[in-house]
């Protein structure tokens, strides 16, 4: 044997080693990447039952009435409009502001808020008509404005508060924390009072 392999270095040779072993183990920190991920991705699905929770809540129509705020849901509601052309009913129940045409239908406009006994604003160019209907009537809801569409939660519902007295206490289904007030339309539109009888000469 050749005496020139008394001078390796034996000393860089292991600090080589070290290295080449070390950079073997580096995989091994794979597996604290993955399951970092993994966490990440169980914390994003924890968060997405509260989606899908809001996407099965009352989808509705959200309008304003004497400063408060009102809410339809979406299946009564046939169209909104704005309040243009309409022929005052004198002969008719307070709460009724008149008729309107709608697509060769004869509707009328109801008050809600006469017939809630709440304060009557002036008309003005952001008062709509919301044509609301069932199987059973169809008429117009006129709306100081309305403010959009949105998703309540039924489990947002409140019971109605002592403060809803008079005829909104027994029309309207829920109250949100926010004030929200759900109308319970179908009970409305099977309100007796809401048939206009009366005939205009």
């Amino acid at each position: 044997m050749s005496r020139k392999s008394s001078n390796i270095d034996w000393a860089a040779l292991l600090k080589r080693q070290e290295a080449a072993f070390a950079a073997a183990d580096a995989p091994s920190r794979d597996p604290e990447r993955e399951k970092a991920q993994l966490e990440e991705r169980a914390r994003q699905l924890s968060r997405r039952p509260e989606g899908t929770a809001a996407a099965t809540g009352i989808e509705c129509l959200e309008f304003l009435l004497s400063g408060e705020r009102y809410a339809i849901e979406l299946p009564y509601i046939a169209a909104t409009l704005p309040l243009t052309d309409f022929t005052p009913l004198f002969c008719a129940p307070s709460f009724v502001l008149g008729i309107t045409n709608l697509r060769g239908r004869i509707i009328s406009i109801i008050d809600l808020r006469r017939f809630f006994e709440l304060p009557a604003l002036g008309l003005s160019d952001l008062n709509r008509v919301i044509v609301v209907g069932d199987d059973r009537m169809e008429f117009g809801v006129l709306a100081d404005s309305i403010v959009g569409t949105r998703t309540v939660a039924t489990g947002d519902l409140l019971p109605v508060p002592d403060t809803f007295t008079g005829p909104r206490e027994e029309f309207v289904a829920g109250v949100t924390a926010g004030r929200l007030a759900l109308l319970d339309m179908g009970r409305i539109l099977g309100d007796p009072r809401m048939v206009v009888h009366e005939e205009v000469g």
